[in-house]
């Protein structure tokens, strides 16, 4: 038997905002967690230059490899072979091949609710069974350590995201040892899903590997290096997954776009444009919140890092859906329902992309103003 596999509702806000702007409307997408920005110049530019003299074909690039490897050690203090890095076309790949190749057809393997949606969806898709632990505003929206120890069976896996999709929050290293401690000891396999490393606003995110050798880690050149087209990520496996990780890769999905991994490796050295994406990101968020409690929405998740805000508008609607769909149709903004980041407490939530530029968000909150007072008047006391 097939899996059934919920929608990414998101997708279908982006498709109609596509209509919309080919209607000639003004829209701006915050429904995606996208840069607005591009590759940085630099990669661009040996693109360009390997577009003219390279074939290119199924390669899988040493000096990437190596350079990820490194980048491990200098960010992190943690020695990674280069082995141990498999190339992949994103990160979402990258998450299929970690799930393959340590957990069998009826395993389970639990996860925070609000996450990210493909969680549910590929772990339901790879016949494993999905353990759903609401996270609430007590625990910051972020799963703990005394959550993964109240499950009972313990789950044989466990997917962690610091800075998490939709919240944005972070795991403290306190609370990231203790998970890895409660891990270790009940058996839990960890995979980590470490995209939005980068882009903090409280500091740098710890790395799992920094407190469990074993994890599995799943990153991408999508989001602090803006490079989402491109489709590159990696997944890190501890050495004795190296030969199921390579097989699964070469069989499943061959190698990542030969001219991403040139551009990609050039991109790991364009540190201060980076930075500079990181800088415009938190002016966008200290924007947002300063803004958004004036409009009603006073309960928003800690946004620690990635370039999200997670808000409840549970005041103003019970249909998430619809509320984003109506705020787009009204005032060209695109938004992504709560429903794709928790099918349970969902449809009192929505989440904001500020990955745009500066001035779409102000742009952004002058539409949305007066939007929400009406809402805001005419929802039912």
């Amino acid at each position: 038997m097939t899996a059934a596999i919920d929608p990414f509702h998101a997708i279908a806000i982006s498709r109609t905002a596509h209509r919309l702007a080919a209607e000639g409307r003004s829209i701006i997408h915050m429904e995606f967690g996208q840069p607005s920005t591009g590759a940085p110049a630099a990669a661009i530019a040996t693109a360009h230059q390997i577009l003219d003299t390279d074939g290119m074909g199924y390669w899988e690039s040493p000096p990437l490899k190596a350079r990820i490897a490194r980048h491990y050690a200098e960010a992190y203090g943690v020695a990674v072979d280069p082995e141990q890095v498999i190339l992949t076309c994103g990160a979402s790949p990258a998450f299929v091949l970690a799930l393959s190749c340590v957990f069998a057809p009826g395993d389970r393997v639990a996860f925070a609710r609000p996450g990210y949606v493909a969680y549910r969806n590929t772990v339901k898709a790879l016949h494993l069974v999905p353990v759903e632990i609401g996270c609430g505003e007590a625990e910051r929206f972020q799963i703990t350590a005394a959550a993964i120890e109240a499950i009972e069976p313990a789950p044989h896996g466990l997917i962690l995201a610091s800075p998490a999709n939709p919240t944005g929050t972070i795991i403290s290293p306190e609370e990231l040892a203790a998970i890895a401690t409660v891990c270790r000891r009940r058996g839990i396999r960890i995979v980590s899903d470490e995209i939005y490393h980068g882009l903090s606003y409280i500091g740098p995110a710890r790395s799992t590997l920094q407190e469990e050798p074993e994890a599995l880690i799943v990153n991408s050149f999508s989001k602090y290096f803006s490079m989402a087209g491109w489709r590159l990520g990696w997944l890190v496996v501890p050495p004795s997954l190296i030969d199921a990780a390579r097989a699964r890769m070469g069989n499943l999905f061959l190698t990542p776009p030969s001219l991403a991994q040139h551009a990609g490796l050039v991109a790991f050295d364009c540190h201060d444009e980076l930075e500079g994406h990181v800088r415009s990101y938190a002016r966008n968020r200290d924007l947002l919140l300063a803004a958004l409690p004036a409009l009603g929405l006073r309960r928003i998740a800690p946004p620690d890092g990635a370039f999200y805000i997670y808000a409840d508008i549970g005041h103003l609607t019970d249909d998430s859906m619809d509320f984003c769909m109506r705020l787009l149709l009204d005032t060209g903004v695109a938004t992504a329902p709560g429903i794709d980041f928790d099918p349970v407490d969902g449809h009192r939530f929505m989440r904001f992309s500020f990955a745009v530029s500066t001035d779409r968000v102000e742009e952004a909150l002058r539409r949305i103003e007066p939007w929400f007072a009406v809402q805001a008047a005419e929802a039912p006391c």
